[in-house]
């Protein structure tokens, strides 16, 4: 008789993935892989992710000088997630994903932001999420789940206007590895919003873990990462530590039942439901919905809502 390695039914999601095309099914694959699969791991890995952009200079100092992680930060991360959520979970299509395109690219066209600068945020999107996953998470992803993800990534981008992006994971990894050869170098800047986004996370984290937010943030970066942001270097017995408790986690989940329902994300910042025009930083709201009806405050209100798989 042999050993179980997992609960039953748990590879569910991943067999119906690998009967689906990723380069048509995109938008259903990467549905099921962030929102049923392993939506901790995305936003951990995409958590740990935008912290790279603050170890471009350039990138570092301009969100430096907004204040929005210092002044506003549980908004501003709520914000980043639930754009994510407006442009994804209808697929990147959609006239909802269209819309929130749209407001992003408003809220950017304040600011003077580089092409390669957008390319480069775009690919820690994506490089960060795949490699937590393969990383920490309870399996490998399919190849299938990697092309849609990328599929959904460079559409995206293209959204936003963005030419000349990638079209395979390789090539985004390719982008993000060689950018920050060229451009990763600490800034005051850098650790002012490390330390800011630090303060964020314990703000959402759940009570028991508040004392550790930090220490495990720091942990978990890469070493150029944290000697790039101005971070403490952690004990080695202390990384191992945390590096083996996701690992034992992710054992675990292994035996879990798949998820029944979509993990949403729920915000703070809006706990009875939140329309579009409500996204963006305070100081341009409204200039954004005076100008622009489609995001006025007489658009659909979002709620989170719960999906069950079939």
């Amino acid at each position: 008789m042999g050993v179980l390695t997992h609960g039953p039914r748990r590879f569910d999601n991943l067999a119906r993935i690998r009967k689906l095309d990723p380069a048509t099914d995109y938008d259903e694959i990467a549905f099921l892989t962030s929102r049923y699969e392993f939506p901790w791991d995305f936003a951990q890995g995409t958590g740990i992710a935008f912290l790279r952009d603050y170890g471009v200079p350039s990138i570092a100092r301009l969100l430096d000088r907004t204040r929005e992680f210092e002044d506003h930060g549980v908004k501003r991360y709520d914000d980043t997630l639930l754009v994510g959520e407006e442009s994804t979970v209808e697929g990147i299509d959609s006239s909802r994903a269209r819309a929130a395109v749209r407001r992003l690219n408003r809220i950017h066209g304040h600011y003077d932001i580089r092409p390669d600068e957008f390319a480069y945020v775009l690919a820690t999107t994506i490089v960060g999420p795949v490699r937590w996953v393969n990383e920490f998470g309870w399996r490998q992803l399919d190849p299938r789940e990697v092309a849609a993800l990328t599929q959904v990534t460079t559409r995206f981008g293209r959204l936003m206007g963005l030419k000349d992006l990638p079209t395979t994971y390789d090539g985004y990894e390719r982008l993000l590895d060689d950018y920050e050869a060229e451009r990763f170098a600490f800034d005051p800047a850098a650790r002012r919003l490390t330390e800011a986004s630090i303060r964020i996370a314990r703000t959402v984290a759940p009570l028991p873990m508040k004392p550790m937010v930090r220490r495990v943030t720091i942990a978990l970066m890469d070493e150029p990462l944290r000697v790039v942001l101005g971070m403490p270097r952690q004990p080695a017995w202390f990384v191992r530590a945390v590096q083996t408790g996701l690992r034992l986690r992710a054992r675990a989940l292994r035996y879990f039942p798949p998820r029944r329902t979509a993990y949403h994300h729920k915000p703070s910042t809006y706990p009875l439901g939140y329309h579009l025009g409500d996204l963006g930083p305070a100081s341009m709201l409204d200039e954004l919905n005076t100008k622009h009806t489609d995001t006025k405050h007489t658009d659909t209100k979002h709620t989170t809502k719960r999906e069950t798989i079939r």
